[in-house]
């Protein structure tokens, strides 16, 4: 999947919910690993508590994105979890599409829960 298929699939997941109705995205790509590895399950709360260090899928330059956010001096930025990603900033909570609150897994040791 190329990133314009993927910009469509989660305008057309996050345009099918309501704006409060949490849903679940694929995460595609291991700058995320080893928290989430390539194909695994993310449950997102839209209403999700916005704070310093949270996981979220965030709008940036036109296209979502799944980072963890960190706000230090007035500053937005999502920072990947692997080295060699760029910290992109973003303008405020206003970017945020929602907060990642769940890793679903087949077995019970693969899910976990982030408040």
């Amino acid at each position: 999947m190329n990133e314009e298929e993927l910009r469509r699939a989660v305008e057309a997941t996050i345009g099918g919910c309501s704006e409060a109705e949490p849903f679940a995205l694929q995460v595609l790509g291991d700058s995320m690993a080893p928290e989430f590895e390539h194909g695994c399950i993310i449950i997102v709360d839209p209403g999700g508590v916005v704070e310093s260090g949270c996981y979220v899928v965030a709008e940036h330059g036109g296209e979502y994105i799944f980072r963890q956010l960190r706000i230090e001096e007035g500053r937005w930025e999502l920072h990947a979890l692997q080295e060699g990603h760029e910290v992109l900033e973003i303008p405020g909570p206003q970017a945020i599409k929602g907060v990642v609150v769940q890793k679903a897994g087949r077995r019970r040791r693969d899910r976990k829960h982030y408040v």
